[in-house]
């Protein structure tokens, strides 16, 4: 239940309230229902939702390694245990599918992933001497 406080202008302006609670305070419960035109009760209550922002799934992006005729093969699947941590089955699958098709599939990931491994393999196969190229793509 509310009471109606005597508060003295000079208390009222240090404590930080809105003109409509000052009023309601001045005036006690009931006193001022007239003034408002009928329209509603103090006792009027709203709902204040919170809406969540709606994120995006980053984009994915393939990185591939591509095929050449003078990088060996055993460079190629140390690269893809270091650089991507395949097992060293998974590298020499995916090292014999680059050499047959002319390019293939080191892994899917998002952007800056993406190229910091393209970045990695191109700067260890510059620092070896090999021409080894490697590309991401968007999926």
């Amino acid at each position: 239940m509310l009471r109606r406080c005597d508060l003295d202008s000079q208390a009222m302006s240090t404590i930080h309230l809105n003109a409509e609670m000052k009023r309601a305070l001045r005036l006690g419960p009931g006193e001022g229902d007239k003034d408002r035109g009928g329209g509603g009760s103090k006792s009027d209550t709203g709902t204040i939702t919170k809406t969540k922002p709606k994120t995006k799934r980053p984009s994915l992006y393939r990185v591939l390694l591509l095929n050449d005729d003078y990088t060996p093969m055993e460079f190629v699947v140390l690269v893809l245990q270091d650089v991507f941590n395949k097992t060293r089955e998974d590298a020499m699958h995916i090292m014999l599918h680059v050499h047959n098709q002319g390019v293939g599939e080191c892994g899917i990931y998002p952007f800056e992933v993406a190229e910091t491994k393209v970045t990695r393999v191109m700067d260890t196969a510059r620092k070896n001497q090999h021409p080894l190229q490697c590309v991401m793509e968007k999926q």
